[in-house]
């Protein structure tokens, strides 16, 4: 227990709670090397924690479990080719803070040249596995880095099914532990803390950072939080009457060819409200496009929407709403990412995936019963008992950032505009939320929202959506410079063809008027 205490003072070293930590960790080197073997830290003896396995993997020989997605650029964190990896020291273990808790992690660690930082990746739908892909990134970069399954096995909800324990680690504790025990590894193997940590998640991994900053607020010291799937029980509650709409009316699917010719009618009609025709739209809001002007006059055509197609794209771009209150449970989609529809199109129900769909958040986290019905879905009762459920208000992402933001931590958020899964104005509807607590001062010094026209959820998408929200973070928190616009490209046949400024909410990027609008230096980010 003493040696457990003692690397705790200096992982948490950057707390004013521990001021003899702090020299400590502010003396890491930027090229700091091993003080142990990284052999050795499988007999380390961590509280409520089994290492499982430590091993050196030498450069470029890591070999995955499961196959990694082609490397490439995309928003976040990218994807780096197992050959370009470094060799790291791989620590896996389990972590059981409670009965029935089983939470799996592993920690990769740079032999060599360690940049004296952390990053913490996250995970993506109903998790289930170490999300390898996000750590290859941070790791090419010389960080300690580390992921976790949240507590169990499979990407279904089921394993909610009367496994208490396992809703709390998947709703915010396997993040938390899994932050605490990798700066312990991290201190055993190097001799000291990490100076700094970060989060980096998008989706599933969104929810994760703001739930960090939220719950924990010296956890990290600074936060990207993309495309959150937030809020959980309203979120949720969209797609499964989405999903119902459409199968009680499979005559409105509107098949993907048609989805194409309502994106290229919204452009006609709304891609140059921001000066610039580009094929994006850089505020979707400013659009008003009405898809009532593509209704087929007379029988169905494939150049024109049927009634009931028209009925159903109008239901996406709205807001779904409590129908004996009006309340907004959650926003629309946005115009412009009409094409993203059509990711799901094929399956017979567009933007519902099967799996939020059908509710298995609801039968297996929420009402914890396996005979649950999605068709007996209600926006007013059904929700309001979701609200009110033990396990629905495990989801609820308080927007009282003050502990977060008074602690010196840094939020880094962004939403795609085209987004076909979270509807992107989610993001915004949290942002302003914080700042009705924390005040326009303290929120521009701690938090940044930042849309990302064209982009699909976390990633891709027709615009230019390739950036680097982790160089950002670093400058904003050990410099002090605040990300005051990020410069996203496009790559097209492995070049960039097109560069672009993403801008701090609300401000929106603005063409100057002369020179190329391929080129991020000819835009200016200003409110409008």
């Amino acid at each position: 227990m003493k040696h457990v205490l003692t690397l705790l003072l200096v992982v948490t070293g950057t707390l004013a709670t521990a001021p003899a930590a702090i020299s400590v960790t502010a003396t890491a080197q930027s090229t700091a090397r091993p003080t142990q073997s990284c052999e050795g830290l499988a007999s380390l003896t961590l509280l409520d924690t089994t290492i499982a396995s430590a091993q050196r993997v030498p450069a470029g020989t890591f070999n995955p479990p499961r196959p990694l997605p082609p490397a490439g650029p995309r928003g976040g964190l990218p994807i780096v080719g197992l050959r370009d990896l470094p060799e790291f020291c791989r620590v896996a273990g389990v972590i059981r803070p409670a009965k029935d808790s089983e939470i799996k992690f592993e920690v990769w660690m740079p032999t060599a040249n360690w940049n004296g930082k952390f990053v913490a990746v996250g995970n993506g739908g109903f998790v289930g596995v170490i999300n390898y892909p996000l750590m290859t990134e941070p790791l090419s970069r010389q960080y300690a880095t580390a992921s976790t399954d949240t507590g169990h096995d499979g990407s279904s909800a089921s394993f909610g099914l009367g496994h208490p324990e396992k809703v709390i680690d998947f709703a915010y504790r396997a993040a938390h532990e899994t932050a605490l025990v990798s700066k312990l590894i991290v201190a055993a193997y190097y001799g000291q803390g990490p100076r700094f940590s970060y989060w980096n998640g998008c989706s599933t991994g969104g929810r994760q950072g703001l739930v960090e900053a939220q719950r924990f607020p010296a956890d990290f010291d600074g936060i990207i939080a993309g495309d959150p799937a937030n809020p959980m029980v309203h979120g949720s509650a969209g797609s499964v009457s989405k999903y119902v709409a459409i199968e009680t009316t499979p005559a409105a699917l509107v098949p993907l060819s048609k989805l194409t010719m309502l994106h290229e009618a919204v452009l006609d009609a709304c891609d140059r409200l921001d000066g610039v025709k580009d094929g994006v739209l850089e505020d979707p809001t400013r659009c008003a496009f009405e898809p009532a002007v593509l209704e087929c006059r007379g029988e169905d055509r494939p150049n024109c929407l049927t009634h009931a197609q028209v009925e159903l794209v109008r239901a996406f771009y709205a807001p779904v709403r409590n129908p004996r209150t009006k309340e907004q449970l959650r926003p629309g989609y946005a115009r412009g990412g009409e094409v993203q529809w059509g990711d799901a199109a094929g399956n017979g129900h567009m933007v519902a995936s099967a799996s939020y769909g059908t509710g298995d958040f609801f039968k297996y986290i929420v009402f914890q019963d396996a005979n649950w019905d999605y068709r007996t879905f209600d926006l007013d009762r059904s929700v309001e008992a979701a609200d009110q459920s033990i396990n629905g208000r495990l989801f609820n992402v308080d927007p009282d950032l003050r502990a977060f933001s008074r602690r010196g931590g840094k939020l880094l958020q962004y939403h795609g505009w085209s987004d076909p899964s979270i509807p992107p104005l989610s993001s915004v509807d949290y942002y302003n939320s914080v700042g009705k607590l924390l005040g326009p001062d303290e929120i521009r010094n701690a938090y940044r929202l930042f849309m990302v026209p064209g982009m699909a959820h976390c990633w891709g998408g027709d615009g230019p959506t390739t950036f680097d929200p982790l160089g950002a973070l670093e400058k904003w928190v050990e410099v002090g410079t605040a990300p005051d616009r990020i410069v996203a490209s496009r790559w097209v046949d492995g070049k960039i063809d097109q560069t672009h400024p993403l801008c701090p909410y609300p401000q929106v990027a603005a063409y100057k008027g002369t020179g190329s609008t391929d080129v991020a230096e000819n835009f200016i980010c200003k409110v409008r």
